[in-house]
């Protein structure tokens, strides 16, 4: 069963509540890996044990959720930007920390890690490891360079020069950024065995070049990243996006055979298949919805900067120094892929209209 970690409440009241607040059932399963044949005390001392190392690595963690091996650290906010939601996994030989977010930052840990592992490189992904300055670090090894320096991490935004030196600042100051000195990468389809619990990487590409999902079998448990659900949609506005490459991976995790799927942002845990599915073509919509919009917008002859105060991604209310940045690069990105595929003519050099 899942459990979660709300000191002075019963755990019916634990579980009844998450469902009444989210609408899924966290229910945990027990894999065939984790059966126990009772005649084999050996095995039972065992599994009890790894039970009692799940359940205690999170005692400490307002709203933790325990999905067997996996633990859900929930951010502040549900993980609402600039925090986000964690996951710890716990095997018989190691422990490993994914994601260590902005709350645990703030919060600090107070459990022991043997190794971090990104689901890609980006300034909110990893303000946790400043509390762990000596742990390992796997990553893609696309998304690397982001782990060598401030450069190279700036190099995969590709942002306006007066835009940067500002996030400059802020990557360093309220995201605490060092470049770990411990790095190693890893590859689409690599296993990382901790014992009793296994990490299968899913290379997802789109929202950068090495994002990835994890899953792990034995809790049934796929770890999205920023793959995460929301009205929002996809973000592939970044000079290491790709609008195309994140498309062929919302079909891919399509195929994710997984029970609950955690996101990084926003939406927390997602229980069931089909609903993961349906939430995850909704999210996918939305790009089809903004290329629609856009295609209303110009039936009569526009250009990119037209198309960019008009916003397609940004509600009008919000208003941050990058808005117009990314609502240059979408509108560019779009009318780039809409104008190959015929949907756009180009009138003057300059603007485009609806075909």
């Amino acid at each position: 069963m899942a459990r979660l970690m709300i000191p002075g409440r019963p755990l019916r009241w634990m579980v009844t509540h998450v469902i009444t607040i989210t609408g899924q059932n966290p229910a945990y399963r027990l894999t065939h890996r984790h059966k126990i044949d009772p005649p084999n005390l050996h095995t039972k001392c065992r599994v009890n044990l790894l039970i009692m190392q799940w359940c205690s690595a999170a005692e400490n963690w307002t709203e933790a959720l325990e999905l067997g091996p996996v633990t859900v650290l929930t951010g502040q906010d549900r993980g609402k930007y600039p925090h986000g939601n964690s996951i710890l996994v716990t095997g018989n030989n190691e422990r490993i920390l994914v994601d260590p977010s902005l709350t645990i930052a703030e919060r600090g840990i107070s459990f022991d890690v043997d190794r971090i592992l990104l689901s890609h490189v980006h300034e909110d992904h990893i303000p946790g490891m400043s509390r762990l300055p000596e742990t390992p670090v796997l990553c893609h090894e696309e998304d690397a360079v982001g782990l060598t320096s401030l450069d190279g991490l700036m190099s995969m935004y590709g942002m306006p020069k007066e835009i940067e030196e500002q996030f400059r600042k802020e990557v360093l100051e309220d995201f605490s950024y060092a470049p770990p000195t411990r790095v190693s990468t890893f590859t689409d389809g690599a296993i990382i065995d901790l014992g009793d619990a296994n990490i299968e990487v899913i290379h997802t590409p789109g929202h950068t070049r090495g994002h990835c999902a994890f899953l792990i079998p034995e809790a049934r448990v796929a770890y999205l990243g920023d793959i995460e659900l929301s009205g929002f949609g996809p973000y592939y506005f970044d000079a290491w996006s790709s609008l195309e490459s994140f498309e062929k991976s919302l079909q891919l995790c399509e195929q994710i055979d997984a029970d609950h799927f955690v996101t990084f942002h926003h939406k927390w845990v997602v229980s069931g298949k089909d609903q993961f599915v349906s939430m995850l073509r909704a999210f996918g919509n939305v790009i089809t919805e903004r290329e629609l919009a856009m295609l209303a917008f110009m039936s009569e002859p526009k250009s990119i900067e037209e198309c960019a105060l008009q916003r397609f991604v940004y509600r009008p209310s919000v208003n941050t120094n990058f808005v117009h940045h990314v609502e240059t690069r979408s509108a560019q990105i779009h009318i780039d892929r809409m104008f190959k595929d015929g949907r756009l003519a180009q009138v003057t050099e300059n603007t485009f209209q609806a075909i």
